[in-house]
């Protein structure tokens, strides 16, 4: 099932909270606002020189930081 707006956006503010605080979450969103910030654009950016192989290790490293 997918989530409502509405949810989307209170785990995200939820997630950006928790991860690095509200005021920096706060100026974070507020960047994001004001620049013309194609998040989709920058994120696929960082991945386009990877081969598959290193993209899934990366992940796979995420993975096990994340359940230590």
């Amino acid at each position: 099932m997918m989530n409502t707006d509405v949810a989307i956006r209170s785990a995200g503010m939820d997630a950006l909270v928790e991860k690095l605080g509200m005021v920096e979450a706060e100026r974070f969103v507020m960047l994001i606002q004001k620049d013309s910030f194609d998040y989709t654009k920058w994120r696929g950016s960082l991945v386009e020189d990877m081969t598959l192989e290193e993209l899934s290790q990366k992940a796979m490293e995420y993975r096990q930081r994340q359940a230590e």
